[in-house]
């Protein structure tokens, strides 16, 4: 199988004209372009049988890359295209599929120059796309093609440049047309593996499935963060790291795979009974020492063990064997104890207790390096034997030494340093000034340190030949002790790894069964077919918020309607309602339990929202375009057996165009067939859509409002979900409520009286026909009324004082 930077060959990829359906199918090929960074994989592919050009929004993947090697195996393209510069996983993940028996496609390395952002998005702007209307602007192509590809997946985005790369190097499909002719792209469409529900950016950020915020220590203000509120927060009570990773790839990958929800489901069910905390409580302090295997072996395997590494194996190991024994008591008929009870293995125990023979933990951490415990090889006993009794020899031979020297050294003392040997140590005297002043005969200087001068003796080169360099041979004896441990650890590695997969998924379902005690949650009924049924279900989040909460049922199928439009005024719980569903559906697909009395989750393969407006900078569209990307991810990608949340779409524009887009949107999915209609939750305040009767009939259309109440001019908000259309929004009534003044209320109230009449409305800041008749009477028999024969009057002074001011006021 060849890996080169290019591989341009004139005939792949080519479909003569004439084939047969069979031969067509063995002729088209799939070209996959794949980035992965920092954990993520952005990915796209080409089939050259359909024209069709597929991407996967960015999605964590683990350090395996098991994601996309899932991916590959779906998709089984003929040529791979990856950069040249690659991270250490892709590294090794490309090295194996090229080195692969059963499946080897075609490798293809390019510079990281042509996955940059840039190039990719003007690639992509100068493709041959022949679905573009053909009136369309290039200025007008990436408001467009925004609402075809998610701009804000830059892996995909950057993979989708180097495939269209390929593709025109290869002339994918047009090898025999003219060169000015593009290989043709006839749709973009979403890719998701499958039994994996697809959840976007926009319904993560909206539903509030994760939150990040800064961390409230000081240390790590910029830098640290930490989790919100958000259902992540609400649902990880994992006692290790590992545990917290995998539950959020759980959440990043929700599964409608029901043999998967069902291995889930029954260990939540097992450890949310009353009975069995004793033994949650037994098992999480024991997961709380497992730690990072993975970290460990890979230090072992460069001999780079610290101490602290060899601690953080035992208490691996020792706890790994404690819950083992411990579910080894439970049911076995659960699958997962089941595993656990067969891979953990005796070689668990073996290495354990190999471990506890053969490292003295108390003198290693004293001495900060490997220590062994004594029995372990005689060899090392015997030296460190010679060791401890080294110092009472050495004041001995410091004794006889001393007799030898000048008189005017009063003391002396034999020292061992390491790697030099064995040295006279004497005291520097006042009169010892030069280097000559050094020197005495029998003796060696050394050198001068702390006021001590060194020497070696005829004696001290006997003891070094004698008794040889004790401490760097009792090390280099200690670090092969320690490298054949390192080998039998290693060697028996693969059950520690079945140790870190199985403790992680025992450690995300204990977290799932402890949030579902919490809370009063209930094990949700999993349903292949798609209906949707929830008894006065909650939201999770907004439940923990409130003192109290009023629960709300749903109900969704082919027989009682998919599509719900739900009317109610401002504040009256609309949101909150199409949130708490789409939280309760989620928490179904990953396998916890729900906040509802009962749940029946049909396998919905889809949550789409159009419900948090947001503005893009980086795109430069504004926040009602951003919308209509959203409605049109919605329109285009939805299935019979998804879900759709829509709140107030319509209101970024004028009423009456928007009023127009929401009605065609829910006319398009009543006019499907019942099957291929997704489960859609529409929250409005357009109440015209119903009073004016713009839907059509359809059964598959159900009516929903929120109950409220008037005492005299309050507003009561009773949140409870029933049948019927609201018949009036409140506004008034909730401007109150936030504060407006009253006379501003009192004016809005009178001018959309006026407005729903008919009547023509008045404005406040001039005086109406009728009063400006009547301010002119009044002048005028203020004129006629004066005494022109009184003597007293100035009629000047009059007129200007008391008429003109009058009249100005008219005016």
């Amino acid at each position: 199988m060849a890996m080169h930077s290019e591989g341009r060959q004139s005939d792949t990829g080519s479909r003569a004209p004439g084939l047969t359906d069979e031969e067509e199918e063995e002729s088209s090929q799939v070209y996959i372009s794949v980035l992965v960074h920092h954990g993520k994989v952005g990915l796209s592919f080409y089939d050259s049988r359909d024209y069709i050009l597929h991407y996967m929004p960015d999605t964590v993947d683990d350090h395996d890359l098991q994601l996309l090697d899932r991916v590959l195996k779906e998709v089984c393209p003929s040529v791979f295209i990856t950069s040249a510069k690659q991270e250490r996983s892709m590294a090794q993940f490309t090295k194996a599929l090229s080195t692969n028996s059963d499946y080897k496609p075609e490798i293809v390395l390019y510079p990281s120059a042509e996955f940059g952002l840039e190039v990719s998005r003007q690639r992509l702007l100068s493709a041959h796309l022949p679905f573009l209307p053909s009136s369309i602007t290039e200025k007008e192509r990436i408001p467009y093609l925004s609402s075809c590809l998610p701009f804000d997946c830059t892996l995909m985005l950057r993979s989708v440049g180097a495939l269209l790369k390929c593709l025109d190097r290869r002339r994918v499909g047009v090898e025999l047309e003219d060169s000015s002719v593009g290989v043709p792209i006839l749709q973009f469409q979403i890719y998701t593996l499958k039994d994996v529900v697809h959840v976007d950016k926009d319904t993560y950020s909206v539903l509030q499935i994760f939150k990040s915020e800064p961390h409230p220590s000081v240390y790590k203000l910029q830098s640290g963060e930490k989790e919100g509120l958000s259902l992540y927060g609400i649902l990880n009570r994992c006692r290790c790291k590992f545990g917290s990773r995998l539950l959020r790839q759980w959440f990043l990958r929700p599964t409608r795979d029901l043999s998967v929800l069902s291995r889930r489901q029954e260990v939540v069910r097992f450890f949310t009974s009353p009975r069995n905390s004793d033994t949650v409580s037994t098992l999480q302090g024991c997961l709380r020492n497992i730690r990072s295997i993975p970290t460990l072996l890979h230090r072992m395997s460069l001999s780079h063990t610290k101490v602290s590494d060899w601690q953080c194996l035992y208490k691996t190991v020792y706890s790994a064997v404690c819950i083992r024994d411990t579910i080894r008591s439970l049911p076995q008929t659960i699958q997962l104890f089941q595993e656990i009870s067969e891979g953990f293995t005796e070689d668990l125990y073996y290495i354990a207790s190999l471990i506890s023979k053969v490292v003295d933990f108390e003198a290693s951490l004293a001495e900060n390096r490997f220590t062994i415990k004594p029995n372990v090889d005689p060899a090392i006993d015997e030296k460190k034997r010679r060791m401890m009794g080294l110092s009472d020899f050495l004041t001995d031979v410091a004794r006889k030494e001393l007799e030898n020297l000048d008189p005017r050294i009063r003391s002396c003392c034999v020292i061992y340093i390491p790697l030099i040997g064995f040295l006279l140590s004497v005291p520097r005297l006042p009169w010892m000034i030069e280097k000559e002043d050094f020197e005495f005969e029998g003796l060696d200087f050394m050198f001068l340190s702390e006021e001590r001068l060194h020497y070696r003796s005829e004696r001290t080169k006997e003891l070094d030949d004698m008794l040889g360099d004790l401490h760097c041979d009792i090390r280099d004896m200690e670090m092969a002790v320690m490298t054949q441990l390192q080998a039998a650890a290693l060697q028996r590695s693969g059950c520690l790894y079945a140790v870190l997969r199985l403790c992680a998924e025992l450690d995300c379902l204990m977290a799932l069964a402890r949030a579902s005690q919490e809370h009063g949650y209930c094990s949700p009924k999993m349903t292949p077919h798609g209906r949707l049924s929830l008894t006065q279900a909650r939201h999770p989040l907004l439940e923990l918020c409130s003192p109290v909460f009023v629960p709300n049922p749903l109900l969704s199928s082919e027989a009682e309607g998919k599509v719900k439009v739900l009317t109610g005024p401002n504040s009256s719980g609309k949101s909150i309602y199409l949130k708490q569903v789409g939280l309760i559906v989620f928490m179904a697909l990953i396998g916890s339990d729900v906040p509802a009395k009962e749940a029946e989750i049909g396998l919905i393969d889809s949550i789409f929202t159009r419900m948090q407006s947001r503005e893009s900078v980086s795109v430069g569209l504004s926040t009602f375009m951003i919308d209509l990307n959203q409605m049109a991810h919605c329109l285009n990608n939805s299935s019979g057996n998804s879900l759709v949340l829509i709140d107030e779409f319509g209101k970024g524009t004028n009423t009456v165009d928007g009023l127009s887009l929401l009605a065609s949107c829910l006319s398009h999915w009543l006019k499907k067939a019942p099957a291929q209609c997704p489960h859609v939750l529409l929250a409005t305040n357009f109440h015209s859509l119903l009073q004016l009767g713009l839907l059509p009939r359809s059964s598959l259309l159900s009516l929903l409002t929120l109950e409220t109440a008037v005492d005299g001019d309050e507003l009561v908000f009773l949140y409870q979900l029933r049948e019927g259309v609201c018949q009036s929004s409140f506004a008034a009534n909730i401007a109150t409520l936030a504060g407006l003044p009253r006379a501003v209320v009192q004016r809005g109230v009178e001018v959309s009286e006026l407005y729903r009449a008919g009547k023509t409305i008045k404005r406040v800041d001039q005086l109406s026909t009728e009063e400006q008749t009547n301010r002119c009477l009044k002048v005028v028999e203020r004129f006629l009324s004066l005494e022109l024969d009184d003597p007293s009057l100035d009629l000047q002074l009059y007129m200007k004082e008391e008429l003109l001011p009058s009249v100005g006021e008219l005016l």
